[in-house]
């Protein structure tokens, strides 16, 4: 598995939120609908994006209430079942009670005490482990994006903002992040961190150091947004008549800018959140991720690359909700661009 290019190239990127602001937060000229109203009544209109937005929402329920699922359709992810496993080939059997090296089942012993069937050597239950997979990836993924977006908002509404040398200097620091190459970066970073910084050690300090590493390193992304809009916004009506009124910089930003951002800020989350899954799997792959027995989608796609012609299975199902999450993500997230764009017709 190679890992994945972190984020879009930058003509790409600013295609895919290329949302315009047409104006101030409130209402707009088509009748009496707001801005949120018509993009409401797009999505809903669009099956695509509002099925993958169910898939989106499903995910995460199942991803928060995974213990519970656990406990009422599967084992603990971390319980070992070496019953079901046949000794010499280490195997799912297709019958335990009697054990042969020839008659090994190749779909994992699906079953429904074992939905998805189990691991092999270890015939630990796959359904489980998938599920608290999806915890991790989504905690990692959601927490970066949070990071990426507070830094890459608050600098990028300055530079556009206050222009000048603000604003040359935000740019140049824009280029030397862009620069970094974050792979190699967070690999070596990950694994020089000592346990024990800042009162974390374990899978704790990983993800700590993963989330840092992918939400400080890449806000440049969206500060160039942001940055972008607050250029066009700066020059509007209603900020000058804001300013005539003697309002700070601060009511400025915050007050008149920041809210008319809010379009492009979460329709690019959206499209960044499958970036970070992709970042942080590839992380694991490689070895540098999250620490087992914790599970991890990552992880349990490395195990599954020496096993793949004898238990296919295994490399099918963690694959599979990588694919399904980070697809459910991206279209939904084109459904978002689509809905709030304003040359979309109705």
């Amino acid at each position: 598995m190679s890992a994945p290019s972190h984020v879009p190239e930058s003509a790409e990127q600013s295609d895919a939120v290329d949302v315009a602001v047409t104006a101030p937060v409130g209402r707009s000229d088509a009748g009496n609908r707001s801005l949120r109203q018509i993009a409401w009544q797009r999505l809903r209109k669009d099956k695509v994006a509002m099925v993958s937005g169910i898939v989106v929402v499903l995910l995460i329920l199942a991803a928060i209430l995974a213990p519970l699922l656990v406990k009422w359709f599967g084992y603990p992810p971390t319980q070992f079942n070496q019953d079901l496993i046949e000794p010499n080939t280490g195997l799912p059997m297709r019958d335990p009670d009697n054990p042969d090296p020839f008659d090994t089942d190749p779909w994992g012993a699906i079953s429904g005490d074992h939905l998805l069937g189990i691991e092999p050597k270890t015939g630990r239950d796959l359904f489980s482990r998938i599920l608290y997979g999806a915890q991790i990836s989504l905690l990692v993924a959601f927490l970066s994006t949070l990071l990426c977006v507070a830094l890459g908002t608050v600098l990028g509404i300055i530079a556009g903002y206050k222009g000048g040398w603000v604003d040359t200097l935000i740019s140049r620091a824009m280029d030397v992040f862009l620069a970094f190459p974050l792979m190699l970066f967070a690999i070596a970073l990950v694994g020089v961190i000592p346990d024990g910084v800042l009162g974390l050690q374990g899978n704790g300090l990983r993800v700590g150091v993963i989330v840092f590493i992918i939400g400080f390193f890449n806000w440049p992304y969206i500060a160039r947004i942001v940055r972008g809009q607050t250029l066009s916004l700066r020059e509007r009506e209603f900020v000058e008549a804001a300013r005539s009124l003697g309002a700070s910089n601060r009511h400025i930003l915050f007050r008149e800018i920041l809210p008319n951002l809010v379009t492009p800020i979460v329709v690019y989350s959206t499209l960044l959140i499958p970036t970070n899954i992709l970042f942080e799997a590839a992380l694991s792959f490689l070895g540098v991720g999250i620490n087992p027995p914790t599970p991890s989608w990552g992880k349990m796609l490395s195990d599954a690359v020496p096993l793949a012609q004898s238990a296919p299975y295994y490399i099918l199902f963690p694959g599979l909700a990588i694919f399904i999450t980070v697809l459910a993500f991206n279209l939904f997230g084109d459904g978002l661009r689509d809905a709030f764009d304003p040359k979309t017709s109705d």
